[in-house]
């Protein structure tokens, strides 16, 4: 293995320690590789759409990848900012298809600041981590329902799908990571 073994979890804003810390823990496991918090990008206002009052998260992607720290396998952006692609009216996140970054906004996946909603919410924001950077890792969207690199339209889609990859994306991410890390 090379000595790029380590996914970066990078907040952006004012994201809570803690959510950062488990987001960074969770994906550290799930796939089997060093995880850490380091804030590589302080701001997003050069994404900022004024007619959109969104975030236009590719041209995010190209700034994050440009500043990754050179131990990093993969980098993931945490923003509260709502984010969009032209062609869609928001994301949850988006990722460079086998690239090195991608990004997660919880501005939609937390739907209220209850107990219940937090759980819930924090496993939605997980779940979309690994999703987004699954697609790092070149997987595509998923026919299965209860893989978690299904696409989702809603937050019943994201709560409805299971926190594992189906055995074909286990077995697509298992020979990425080998040739990636071989």
């Amino acid at each position: 293995m090379n000595n790029i073994d380590t996914i970066i979890v990078s907040p952006v804003g004012d994201i809570p320690q803690w959510m950062s810390q488990a987001i960074a823990r969770e994906v550290g496991e799930f796939f089997m590789f060093s995880a850490r918090v380091e804030t590589v990008l302080y701001d997003i206002l050069f994404a900022y759409d004024p007619e959109r009052k969104q975030y236009h998260s590719t041209k995010i992607l190209e700034a994050l990848e440009k500043k990754a720290p050179d131990d990093c396998i993969k980098i993931i952006a945490v923003t509260m900012e709502d984010l969009f692609i032209p062609i869609l009216t928001h994301v949850y996140g988006e990722a460079q298809l086998g690239g090195k970054a991608c990004i997660i906004s919880i501005a939609r996946l937390v739907s209220s600041f209850e107990v219940k909603g937090i759980i819930k919410g924090r496993k939605r924001i997980v779940k979309e981590a690994i999703h987004e950077l699954g697609h790092t890792f070149d997987l595509r969207h998923c026919k299965d329902e209860r893989c978690i690199m299904h696409y989702c339209r809603s937050l019943d889609d994201v709560d409805r799908k299971s926190s594992q990859f189906c055995r074909y994306c286990n077995i697509f991410l298992a020979d990425n990571i080998r040739d990636l890390c071989g």
